[in-house]
């Protein structure tokens, strides 16, 4: 992207405050770097998987930022130190396991009308419920554990979509969320308590993909700190409630195209949110598919920390990734965990379905 169509996009979308102000051919080399990263987080923050633009191939290295240069926190907690909440997370292995969609299905993030979509849809043990602004995912489904899965697992989670974003195709990267009910079983958890967590995921043949570039699934947790973030551009970063804010991991597919894409193969990658100014944290390269192992820890500095490793044993310090104070919080509270599948929404083509298995919530005292 030329500087001169960098200086027009933020001269159109008047981003930031004072771009505006200032004619797109007088804009200084400072300026131009600002408005690249406020570029960046609108293309990472346009849905809450990372919609994707063509723009982002553009400013990928305004979007992500190399944790290889970050150094070790001195505090660093494993996700999984401590102690399991019983109460929260699930090992789906109940024979009576079901979760009724109680529809219509919402879809408030696109369709406000639909609102009054009460009460939402939510498992029969009361551990899950569906997103009141996205809506849950079309397909929730018990299975079989797929092969390699944890010892004496039997039953797993599938989640896949087809309507994610309204009664209307959308043509665009839209998600569903699948939420871990927290809050009303055990309470908001002061990061005093370092809370964690882990989460098995397993990821389907390449074959069983859908065929788009971009996210096709997360891993997050939500947050809730005492005061706004501190970064200049937190203004997309925070939800509905002040302080609120859904830092996690990200699965994205880069399909090529033109002259690469005979001669180029897939690349899958997980990336994270976010660096306190709202930039992505790089995590790593998906090199096998089948089961992988995420988790988050939140410390009593109100720092996050991301770890992963593909199979499915305990994490440990050698699968720590980056830690970071997301759009700029310090956490306070820990509220919750979920789940997003993504898909274009045409209305036609289903989401890749991702497996989820033994969801657990941990804390250290």
């Amino acid at each position: 992207m030329s500087e001169r169509t960098l200086a027009m996009f933020c001269f159109r979308r008047k981003l930031p405050k004072f771009a505006f102000q200032m004619r797109p051919r007088t804009v200084s080399p400072r300026l131009l770097r600002c408005c690249g990263t406020v570029l960046a987080f609108f293309i990472g923050e346009s849905c809450g998987c990372g919609q994707q633009s063509t723009a982002r191939n553009i400013s990928a290295a305004t979007m992500q930022h190399s944790s290889k240069q970050q150094t070790r926190p001195q505090n660093l907690v494993i996700p999984g130190t401590g102690q399991p909440l019983a109460e929260v997370g699930d090992d789906f292995e109940a024979p009576e396991w079901t979760y009724d969609p109680k529809l219509p299905k919402v879809y408030n993030n696109e369709d406000t009308t639909l609102s009054k979509n009460v009460p939402i849809g939510g498992s029969a043990n009361g551990r899950w419920y569906e997103g009141a602004k996205r809506g849950q995912p079309d397909s929730i489904r018990i299975v079989p554990t797929p092969t390699a899965g944890l010892a004496n697992s039997h039953q797993s989670l599938a989640l896949r979509s087809l309507h994610t974003g309204g009664n209307r195709p959308s043509y665009k990267q839209q998600q569903d969320d699948f939420i871990g009910n927290v809050m009303e079983r055990i309470g908001k958890l002061p990061v005093t308590r370092t809370p964690s967590v882990v989460t098995r995921v397993w990821l389907p043949p390449v074959e069983e993909w859908e065929q788009r570039s971009g996210c096709h699934f997360a891993f997050r947790i939500a947050l809730e700190s005492n005061q706004a973030g501190q970064s200049r551009f937190r203004m997309a970063s925070s939800g509905d409630e002040p302080g609120v804010y859904w830092p996690g991991f990200f699965l994205n597919r880069e399909v090529p195209t033109g002259a690469k894409q005979n001669t180029t193969q897939d690349r899958f990658y997980f990336w994270m949110k976010a660096t306190s100014d709202s930039r992505r944290l790089d995590g790593p390269e998906v090199t096998q598919m089948g089961w992988w192992t995420l988790g988050m820890s939140v410390t009593p500095d109100g720092q996050v920390h991301y770890f992963a490793k593909p199979g499915v044993e305990d994490l440990t310090e050698t699968d720590y990734i980056a830690s970071s104070f997301p759009f700029g919080h310090r956490a306070a509270r820990f509220r919750s965990f979920f789940f997003n599948v993504c898909n274009g929404d045409n209305h036609q083509t289903w989401s890749t379905e991702f497996v989820i298995d033994d969801p657990q919530v941990f804390v250290v005292q």
